[in-house]
């Protein structure tokens, strides 16, 4: 991720120019670029995590067939409370243009936001860890582990479903152990393989998976579940992460001087390039420091609050535009994917951007403000616009895709400012802060819940003023108290404590 760790060395406000002409040096005449290894990992990374998106967000899609209160085959939950059932699907939808075999379910919204949030019960808990566990025993154990279980307990999801919603629920958070394993395990790599003044674009181009993966679920989900039934999604979605499992194993290294296939210059400029820079988990991290650190916490807060966006947006976007517009499930999952497909383009073309305003002498803070400002404010407002617009759905659409698009800008500001910060102690700090941002997940969907269940006419504006107020606190918080510069605690030890 975009940062230059060579700045501990290095005083005053021209640090990172200073550290780009240093790069430029190590250079050599022939080193390929986007035929290269890394990135070459940086797109077997995408797609991995494309992968995981669609098993995370699955159930958002399926969910719109999955309910129908009409239907009493399932006694899971009895409670008529909440939406009416055209807020689902509509009588349009259900049970008429799905197939006939597939389950339906009388699950009331707030049953559905359990649902959703079990999923975050179990990512909170191994997000840090993960991140501390790679820098240890390495990305490709930690991240290949956690997409495997993932893909295996997508496929198990219907089984679960029919024991009950205990069972469902149970299944979704120990799901939740190996995504929460599989997002905060995967940064360690970049500390050996990503060059200092590359940074940006490569984990940029690993990261978009995530809005691709979103594209594709909401995309297929609905054909998928049109055509033949809900189960098939998941049935589908975890077959392929088992495949992409298989690609990880066979084709990523921790590191470029254990790769058997890297050419000798690119391995000779990566490792010249991060020798002062890697480092080492075996020295005990220094956890009071960082949690009395007001630079990582400005992260972790404004994380929090740009995932409350996120969240709200993915989880949702289906659910708004069948009710709010009335529109059938394979129409519905085009018209939600959409706003996803955008956002993978400008995702990339983000950590592009931001590489080439560090190379032109911008101030390293100023170009992650920059970025986590137009990913917050503008993609909020947009969300918050979408209960005063009373026109089709195109509007709306065009809103989301806006929303969505503005959001990826904090790819390479807020997300990646942990490399800045503490580059010898990144991987842990990236998996701590979205540990931390990730219990948005488990709030959003509870009290999108509770204010649908109240009121359905007003509790979308409800939804998404709330979301505006901590999306901006977050925001405001980042932008006093956010640095770029390697804290005291994150140089060398024998700098810190003699």
């Amino acid at each position: 991720m975009a940062t230059m760790t060579e700045l501990s060395s290095i005083e005053g406000e021209n640090k990172y120019s200073q550290d780009m002409q240093v790069d430029k040096k190590f250079i050599p005449s022939k080193v390929p670029g986007l035929c290269s290894t890394r990135y070459g990992l940086a797109f077997i990374l995408h797609f991995c995590n494309l992968s995981l998106v669609t098993q995370n967000i699955v159930m958002y899609i399926t969910m719109v067939a999955m309910v129908n209160s009409t239907d009493h085959q399932s006694q899971l939950n009895s409670s008529t409370e909440g939406l009416p059932t055209d807020s689902f699907g509509g009588p349009n939808n259900t049970p008429k243009s799905l197939p006939a075999r597939a389950p339906v379910y009388d699950w009331s919204p707030q049953v559905q936001g359990i649902i959703f949030s079990s999923l975050s019960y179990g990512m909170i808990l191994t997000l840090g860890l993960s991140g501390y566990l790679a820098g240890r025993i390495g990305t490709k154990r930690v991240f290949g582990f956690s997409l495997f279980v993932s893909s295996l307990l997508t496929l198990c999801t219907p089984l679960a479903v029919d024991f009950g919603l205990t069972s469902l629920i149970i299944t979704r958070v120990v799901h939740g152990l190996s995504q929460g394993s599989g997002f905060g395990g995967q940064f360690a790599v970049w500390g050996k393989w990503s060059l200092p003044h590359e940074r940006s674009r490569l984990c940029t181009i690993a990261l978009s998976g995530m809005a691709l993966g979103s594209f594709t679920a909401l995309l297929t989900g609905g054909f998928i579940t049109q055509a033949i039934g809900w189960p098939f999604a998941f049935y589908i979605f975890g077959g392929i992460g088992c495949v992409f499992c298989l690609l990880w194993f066979a084709l990523v290294y921790d590191d470029p001087a254990s790769h058997p296939w890297i050419s000798t210059s690119e391995k000779e400029y990566i490792v010249s390039s991060l020798d002062q820079q890697v480092s080492s988990f075996k020295e005990p991290l220094p956890i009071k420091a960082i949690f009395r650190s007001l630079p990582f916490w400005s992260i972790c807060i404004c994380s929090f609050g740009h995932n409350w966006l996120l969240i709200t947006i993915v989880v949702y976007t289906p659910t708004y535009i069948s009710s709010v517009h009335n529109v059938n499930i394979r129409d519905n999952g085009i018209l939600s994917a959409f706003p996803f497909l955008c956002a993978w383009a400008i995702g990339i073309m983000g950590g592009w951007l931001a590489d080439f305003l560090l190379s032109k002498n911008f101030r390293l803070i100023t170009v992650r403000k920059i970025a986590t400002v137009l990913g917050n404010l503008p993609a909020s407002a947009f969300v918050v616009a979408l209960p005063y617009l009373n026109s089709n759905y195109i509007t709306t659409v065009t809103f989301l895709t806006l929303s969505c698009v503005l959001s990826q800008f904090c790819q390479s500001g807020v997300y990646i400012n942990s490399l800045d910060i503490a580059p010898r102690y990144s991987s842990f700090l990236i998996g701590l802060s979205r540990q931390l941002s990730y219990i948005a997940s488990i709030l959003v969907p509870m009290i999108t819940g509770f204010f649908l269940s109240q009121d359905p006419e007003f509790g979308w504006k409800n939804t998404f003023f709330l979301l505006f107020g901590v999306n901006l606190f977050g925001l405001i918080f980042y932008i006093i108290f956010g640095e770029a510069d390697i804290q005291d605690w994150a140089k060398e030890r024998k700098l810190t404590r003699l």
